[in-house]
């Protein structure tokens, strides 16, 4: 058949070209109006409704059947054609503004060149000048910036001068060249790419940068910004205390925001800003914030008593409308988050401007591109779930699993009394409620309350992403039903079965059913269906399967996120929108590896010795995962009833340190060096044998206290190491250099430190010591040094997580090389200690 050509010469009439007599037909405005409103019905070919339509309408039966088949295939061409034009205005449009925004980052990058150049001319000049007073006078005028003058923040003219500083200052930074950016690792820009995304690099603080076309306005935008908490999961709480008009047309406001803490090893933060928004003169829409002065500004300090108050410095947005709509929005966030607070092995978390990427910056840009892709109806989710509802339950599990790490006194949590000795923390909520809405039916308040079972642990060379892909898809391997069942069961009003009161097996099936994902698929929303069989006759028929709701981000190796997740919590099998949850859960942040990987050669590797793993002859900078850190933080909650309160604490306890076992037997076998995640590299050849250090240790011990470490009968072979690393004292050995540095622990050491055998070079003797336990070390050096050894009263020293260690007695010697002369090293012994 020849492809019929259509002419439209007016509104009221159309042409076709007759099939058999290559004539041109006309139709009038009657048949094309009644052929659009069959079209409209029925608008696939082979509809029976649609010959139906045609035989019902008397205008259209003196038109042959061949033709009105032609007219019906030239329309749906033409749809097709308007379609695609549309479409490819759209796409024109983007690349237009695409490249708008390239040629602005192209201008600032070549200011930044041109500000270098004269800087480095200027360096230059005055290296070269003959008066070195005068060069480091004017070397100090040169770099000096000018503080930022306190303004009084007690009225609205002096808000009103801090806000428009602010802004100057954050224009300069999202478009200038006040911060020396670089292109974020792994962000690189191209076709595919969700914007331009950018770091700092020499400035005060950690900043983060990103820029991208967005297909929403921009009121649309700021306001889903400014909405933190609906966006940004590390955010607890945004309140706004004060709010009123600048008299340019923009507000200011006054607002105290809480941020989780990511782990149970630091404290979470909280700022007190000032937010300012305005529209500028070229029609761009701009929301800026910054710190006010003084730490004890803001709420009361009872509210803020479990926060470290952080400083944010100018930091914002800057939107900027688009011809033919959608927005290019700039975004930077700049935070100092007071890395003192916390312990040294968490501090490239916050002095990281990588991580605030990651964190904030980032996932601003993802939310925004995925709000508008839900708008244009581009997402799609499963089982007939608006994008909105699981994009709740997302956060709804997120949320919960923050709180559970948290614990703040704010929500009810308390610590369950402990001896100090405990590595899992047991926190109680007495008045929780699962509720989510004020419906009493669909929500659950428990007579106990809930139990969060939670620790966190250091992890060595295991990749998070291949770790919590392996969790994900092998539950059986670390998860035991039983206490599945029970958590499930706890969901149904007034039921209360503690495990093991109805015995149930795991078949060991486990379907996961997807319910939707992000733009970037950095995270997935899923159902998990766990096939259980009951062990009694009586129940034999009853369904015993389990349902979880689940969400699992940083599973692809090479995204670029902050952490890898495994979040989950049971759920009815009729999965209503305001459901109940109780989120437990996996969560593994990467710390930036030491730059001098070949470093931890000096380390021993004693486990190799001990059949731990299998032995590895690759050096330690040969491998790219070698020497990389992760923190670990499980968080496990349950609920319970009163009476149950200490057998459920007891059960949680145990199975939580099951557990982290089987977490650390998957480590050991997913790591990429084939060993263990806490097993160094093999010494170095100049170092002793790790069996001959053993020896080393026990003879010097004996030869100056004169009586055996040890205590085993046997006390040949190999059994001299595997009985000192099995000792039960705290065994550590330091150099002696100027600054003794610790170059092994058995495993009551590395418990005792928190540390890894890796990990231990980099722990220097007077870390572990406090001011009053360095001053008593001193006093007792000399005599270890002139006799040998010493005994050191009761004290405490300090972990590398930040714990304080207390000990009844200490005894330091020094361990003698085989001539009996050499002074090897300072032999540690830290006998009944324990965390306070």
């Amino acid at each position: 058949m020849a492809m019929a050509m259509t002419h439209h010469h007016n509104r009221e009439s159309s042409i076709d070209k007759h099939l058999d007599t290559g004539k041109y037909v006309r139709y009038t405005a009657e048949q094309v109006e009644a052929l659009e409103r069959v079209y409209a019905e029925c608008p696939k070919p082979s509809s029976l409704r649609r010959q139906q339509l045609i035989r019902e309408c008397p205008i259209l039966s003196n038109i042959e059947p061949k033709q009105i088949k032609v007219w019906f295939q030239n329309r749906r061409c033409r749809e097709k054609q308007r379609k695609e034009a549309s479409r490819l205005q759209t796409v024109n449009r983007k690349l237009t503004a695409m490249n708008k925004l390239l040629m602005e980052e192209n201008d600032r990058l070549q200011k930044q060149v041109s500000q270098l150049v004269c800087e480095n001319g200027y360096m230059r000049q005055q290296l070269h000048t003959v008066n070195a007073s005068a060069t480091d006078a004017s070397c100090d005028s040169a770099v000096t910036t000018p503080q930022h003058s306190l303004r009084n923040a007690n009225n609205p003219a002096g808000l009103l001068s801090i806000a428009e500083e602010t802004l100057a200052e954050f224009l300069s930074k999202a478009t200038g060249t006040a911060v020396n950016w670089v292109q974020m690792p792994g962000m690189k820009p191209g076709p595919d790419s969700v914007g331009i995304f950018a770091i700092s690099q020499s400035c005060s603080g950690m900043a983060a940068r990103a820029c991208g076309l967005v297909s929403l306005e921009p009121t649309k935008i700021a306001e889903i910004l400014k909405d933190r908490p609906s966006w940004f999961r590390d955010c607890r709480k945004l309140e706004v205390f004060t709010m009123f008009p600048a008299g340019n047309g923009g507000t200011i406001e006054l607002v105290y925001t809480q941020m989780f803490a990511p782990t149970t090893l630091a404290p979470a933060r909280d700022f007190w800003t000032l937010r300012y928004t305005t529209t500028l003169e070229n029609g761009s829409l701009v929301v800026c914030e910054r710190s006010l002065s003084g730490s004890g500004a803001g709420p009361s300090v009872a509210s803020a008593a479990q926060f470290v108050r952080a400083e944010v410095l100018p930091s914002g947005y800057l939107i900027r409308p688009c011809e033919g709509g959608g927005s290019i929005i700039h975004i930077v966030d700049h935070l100092n988050l007071e890395a003192w607070s916390v312990p040294e092995v968490l501090r490239p978390l916050y002095e990281s401007s990588r991580v605030i990427a990651q964190k904030m910056t980032i996932p601003a840009l993802r939310y925004v591109r995925q709000i508008a892709q839900e708008t244009s109806g581009e997402v799609v989710y499963s089982l007939g779930r608006q994008p909105a509802v699981l994009r709740t339950f997302s956060q709804r599990l997120s949320r919960g699993f923050n709180e559970a790490i948290n614990g703040f006194n704010e929500d009810g949590w308390s610590i369950m009394n402990c001896d100090g000795t405990e590595d899992v923390i047991i926190a109680i909520n007495s008045g929780k409620s699962l509720s989510n809405s004020s419906n009493l039916t669909t929500g659950l308040s428990f007579l106990g309350g809930v139990l969060c079972a939670k620790a966190s642990m250091l992890l060595q060379n295991v990749p998070p992403a291949v770790l919590v892909r392996f969790l994900r898809e092998h539950r059986l391997e670390w998860a035991d039903f039983n206490v599945d069942a029970y958590s499930a069961a706890s969901l149904k009003a007034g039921t209360y079965a503690y495990p093991g009161m109805r015995p149930t097996s795991f078949t060991g099936s486990q379907i996961i059913m997807p319910l939707g994902q992000t733009v970037e698929h950095e995270e997935l929303l899923e159902v998990i269906r766990l096939e259980g069989q009951s062990l009694t006759q009586e129940d034999a028929f009853l369904s015993r399967d389990i349902h979880l709701l689940q969400i699992c981000s940083g599973i692809d190796d090479n995204a670029v996120g902050a952490c890898s997740e495994l979040v989950f919590a049971p759920i009815d099998e009729m999965f209503p929108d305001d459901a109940a949850l109780l989120p437990s859960g996996f969560r593994i942040i990467p710390l930036e590896s030491k730059p001098d990987s070949l470093a931890t050669n000096r380390t021993l590797d004693l486990t190799s010795s001990l059949e731990v793993g299998p032995a590895t002859s690759q050096a330690a900078g040969d491998s790219p995962s070698q020497n990389a850190r992760s923190v670990l933080t499980i968080a496990f909650q349950f609920p319970f009833d009163t009476n149950l309160q200490d057998n459920v604490a007891t059960m949680a306890r145990q199975y939580v340190r099951s557990v982290i076992s089987s977490v650390q037997r998957v480590a050991m076998a997913i790591s990429p060096c084939g060993s263990s995640p806490t097993i160094g590299p093999k010494p170095s050849p100049g170092s002793p044998e790790a069996l001959t250090l053993a020896h080393w240790i026990c003879q010097s011990y004996s030869f100056h206290l004169g009586e055996e470490l040890l205590k085993s009968e046997s006390l040949g072979g190999d059994s001299v190491l595997k009985n000192l690393w099995q000792h039960q004292d705290a065994i550590l050995c330091c150099s002696l250099k100027s600054v003794p540095v610790f170059i092994f622990a058995n495993q009551a050491g590395l418990d005792m430190l928190e540390t890894t055998l890796v990990a231990l070079q980099d722990i220097t003797l007077d870390k572990i010591f406090d001011e009053l336990g360095r001053k008593a070390l001193c006093f007792d050096f000399t005599k270890l040094m002139q006799q040998g050894f010493t005994h050191l009263l009761a004290g405490v020293c300090m972990s590398t997580m930040g714990r304080h260690v207390s000990y009844e007695q200490a005894v330091a010697w020094k361990v003698l090389a085989a001539d009996a002369k050499t002074v090897h090293c300072l032999a540690f012994s830290f006998i009944n200690w324990s965390f306070v």
